[in-house]
This record gives C-alpha cells, sequence and structure tokens, in this order.
C-alpha cells in the first residue's frame, strides 16, 4: 500500500465525487494506536454464562414497535428467568446505547427497574457509538476482574427507527425569535420571517453518522478505505451476497435458538427472526443498486452496507466465585481486550489496531485464533481490514509488526452472517459480537476467538475470548 502524504486536508472535499480521493490522503500512521494500551490482566477470571438478544428488525422509514428498553426488556425478561438466582442478585446493570430517546432518560435504570430489578440496584447506561455494546461488557469484565462485583447484567439496545427528526438550524433560530418577540408588532414581524422550508426536519441519525472533525458519513470513510487498498465494486458486492447467505443458512439450521428470543409487540405481532436477511439476492441484483455515498462512482451502496435496524442484546457475566455459588455453566472466558483509536477519516480500519495489540500482548499468533466476529459496517471496511492485515508496510508502520499479520481465512470470520444481512443497531451489535462468538465457538468445538468492530469518530474495540 502506498503511504498517503501528509499534506492532505482532512476535510470534506467540496466536490463530491472527490471526497473519497482527497480524504485518502490523510496519512494512517502516526498517533493511530491509544497510548493508553491495557495491560495483560493478572486478576481474578471472569465469564460469560448466558445471554440473549432480540431479533433484529429493519427500520422502514417510521417508528418501529419497540423503544430501546422495550427491545432490553423483550430479551431481558425471558433471560433473567432462565437464571437460578433472583434478578436483585446482580451486582450492577449497564447498558449501551446511542440514540437515547427522550422518554427513556438512562435506559439501563428504566430498563433495570422495569426487569423487576429493585429499587437499590445501580444502574447505567454507555456510549461509545458503534462499541457501546462491547464497552458495557468491557466495564462489567473489569469491575469482576478487579474483585469489585461477582454477577453483572452486561447489555446494549437501539431502536434506530426511533431516532429524532432534528429542526433546521434556521428553524431553530426563528422559534427562539418567536418565543422572545414582546408586543404584537414583533410578533408579527418574526412571523412574517417564517419560510415553508423551515418546517422540513432532518432525520437525527443522518447527522449522528456524519463525523464532525472531518465532514465524512460513515459509508465515505467506508469509501475511503476502499480506494486505500483497492477493494472494488465486485468484491463488495460478493462478500454482502456471503454475509446474505451464511445468515439465511445459520436461520435455517437454528444455530440462533437459545440466542434469539422472540418479541411481541403491544399489537401482538410476533417477531421471531432476523427480517433483514435476503436469502434469494444475487451479484446481479446488487449490481443494480447505485453508489449511495459518493455518486455515481463509489463503491459502497445499501447492498454492501450494514442495515438500519433495531434490537438488544444482554449478557451475563460472572466470577468463579458467582459461579460456584449458583451452579452456572460458562459459555466462554473474557480473557482480554483492548480500544484504539485512529485518524476519523479511516475509522474501519480500527479493528487491525486493537485487534493486533491484544495478540501481541497475549503473545498469539493469527494462527491461534480459531474464529472471528469482525462487525459487517460496510463489505469494503470488512475487506479493507484483512487486506491491511496482509500490507506489509501497513502491519509494518501501523501496527508495529515486524512482518506482515497474514491472511484471516474466511471460514473463520463471520461464519453466521453479519450486520450487512443481520443489521446494525449501533449499541447493541458489540454485544451481540461477544455473545455470538461464545456461542460459535461451543456450537464448532472451537478454543479461541477475537469480537471486534470499529467506531464511529475514529475508535475500535476486540475482546479475546476463550472456550471455558
Amino acid at each position: 500500500m502506498a503511504q498517503p502524504p501528509n499534506s492532505a486536508a482532512a476535510t470534506k472535499a467540496k466536490n463530491p465525487s472527490r471526497t473519497a480521493k482527497a480524504a485518502a490522503e490523510v496519512p494512517i500512521a502516526g498517533g493511530s494506536r491509544s497510548p493508553n494500551r491495557t495491560a495483560a490482566s493478572s486478576g481474578r477470571p471472569v465469564y460469560l454464562v448466558d445471554g440473549a438478544r432480540t431479533p433484529f428488525l429493519r427500520a422502514r422509514n417510521k417508528p418501529g414497535p419497540f423503544t430501546p428498553v422495550d427491545l432490553a426488556l423483550q430479551c431481558g425478561r425471558p433471560l433473567l428467568m432462565r437464571q437460578p438466582f433472583s434478578p436483585d442478585e446482580f451486582d450492577i446493570v449497564i447498558l449501551g446505547c446511542v440514540n437515547v430517546i427522550a422518554d427513556e432518560m438512562n435506559p439501563a435504570r428504566v430498563g433495570s427497574l422495569r426487569l423487576g430489578m429493585g429499587a437499590a440496584m445501580t444502574a447505567f447506561t454507555v456510549q461509545i457509538n458503534c462499541g457501546s455494546g462491547m464497552q458495557s461488557i468491557d466495564i462489567a469484565y473489569r469491575a469482576i476482574e478487579a474483585g469489585r462485583a461477582d454477577l453483572i447484567l452486561a447489555g446494549g439496545t437501539e431502536a434506530l427507527s426511533h431516532a429524532p427528526l432534528v429542526l433546521r438550524q434556521q428553524a431553530v433560530e426563528w422559534f427562539g425569535g418567536f418565543a422572545t418577540a414582546k408586543t404584537p408588532w414583533a410578533k408579527a414581524t418574526a412571523l412574517a420571517g417564517l419560510r415553508p422550508e423551515m418546517a422540513r426536519p432532518v432525520v437525527g441519525l443522518e447527522r449522528g453518522l456524519t463525523d464532525p472533525i472531518t465532514d465524512l458519513n460513515m459509508g465515505q470513510t467506508a469509501e475511503v478505505i476502499g480506494h486505500l487498498f483497492g477493494i472494488t465494486r465486485e468484491a463488495a458486492d460478493a462478500y454482502a451476497l456471503e454475509s446474505h447467505q451464511r445468515l439465511a443458512r445459520a436461520q435455517n439450521e437454528g444455530f440462533f435458538a437459545g440466542e434469539v428470543i422472540p418479541t411481541v409487540a403491544r399489537d401482538g405481532m410476533l417477531y421471531d427472526h432476523d427480517d433483514g436477511v435476503r436469502p434469494d439476492t444475487s451479484m446481479d441484483k446488487l449490481a443494480k443498486l447505485e453508489a449511495v455515498f459518493e455518486k455515481p462512482y463509489g463503491n459502497v451502496t445499501a447492498g454492501n452496507s450494514s442495515q438500519v435496524t433495531d434490537g438488544a442484546c444482554w449478557v451475563v457475566l460472572a466470577s468463579e466465585e458467582a459461579m460456584n455459588r449458583h451452579k452456572l455453566a460458562p459459555l466462554a472466558r473474557i480473557v482480554d481486550s483492548e480500544w484504539s483509536a485512529l485518524d476519523p477519516s479511516v475509522m474501519g480500519l480500527a479493528p487491525t489496531l486493537c485487534s493486533t495489540e491484544i495478540m501481541k500482548r497475549r503473545r498469539l499468533s493469527r494462527e491461534d485464533i480459531d474464529l472471528w466476529e469482525l462487525n459487517e459496517a460496510f463489505a469494503a471496511q470488512v475487506l479493507a481490514c484483512l487486506a491491511a492485515w496482509e500490507d506489509e508496510e501497513y502491519c509494518r508502520d501501523v501496527l508495529g509488526l515486524d512482518g506482515i499479520f497474514g491472511r484471516i481465512e474466511r471460514d473463520r470470520l463471520n461464519v453466521d452472517g453479519g450486520a450487512i444481512s443481520l443489521g446494525h443497531p449501533v449499541g447493541t451489535s458489540g454485544n451481540r459480537l461477544v455473545l455470538h462468538l461464545a456461542n460459535a465457538m461451543r456450537r464448532l468445538g472451537l478454543k479461541r476467538g477475537i469480537a471486534t468492530e470499529c467506531i464511529g469518530g475514529g475508535q475500535g474495540g476486540a475482546m479475546l475470548l476463550e472456550a471455558a
């Protein structure tokens, strides 16, 4: 990979068709790794003993049947009911959520009370964009490891279909002026300034998915790294097709039994599966889709991007003492975690940083990792990470390796599909990645796996699991 020159601007190009080219010149190396690297842990062992999630439901241009807390309750109640201890036995409840709605401030606390966990239960919500669900696990893991807790419920929830509509700045200023007008003449003057376009709102999610530092939306950052590593449209579409095929197979084979809990809306409608999967899609159908973020020549389309989705997930983490006390059986042991950061314009490459850092710290080789869950924010982003791990210059200058990291075989990566076919409820995905990694390792009889994801704003998270 040719190293991008250092003189480039990191801001959005005035000509949209040149955005990817302009941002691709931002240097990747230099400050890309987190200076606050976590030392290898030597505390108490921490176990993932159970977990569940809702089906992931596509947003369909209107509020879905469940709010973030509704989703957390739909999988939380059955999960707690199958535990051999009462809900108030937990020490803490931690929940990731990015788009918190006004009626459910601190959804962790609202959810814990509605789950019957008791008024004395401490519960807090965490937010690190796409990594929020994994962050909840990480905080819980560190607390148990340090001996500050024994039993923690950690989750993630997101209802992207409930993202608010936001008034334009011009409208906000007009309402402010009208509200402060004192006299009838002043109010009439303000009223005369009202314009029809002020009534046209902006979807809050659209603004939330645009990085305020680089002025690039997340799809444009995928175009950037796809350009850097030569990811073609055909390769991205082929990856997306494979994601749908793998998810369809997993559903048909019953691989999600016990992991996915059916949900029932207030109108009685049953949702029992992830509804974004398109088993009948094809390369021809995907090829007909237009570029979304870099028209007309971009490679990132709706078909090879993650879906806007609603969903929730919880996991139960326990110390060895809690497992013995409640006679719990572990799914997996959480061994280590890492968070990394880099330039926001190339945020999709962050999984290579945090995952590699864990492996260096643990003296693990690529062959030691049996299974990977790498969040499919965009097909181009996943493929760029895989290409970066095979690029000698990137591995040397960015990852600090003596040689290339090497190829991650596709039969070790996202074996049951991912966010392209499943959906990406941002506050939930990190939690789902960890839970499904543990379940897939158990099903396939594998020893060690890494769950990792890129995070909007130029960060990444990774978690190392071992069979218990």
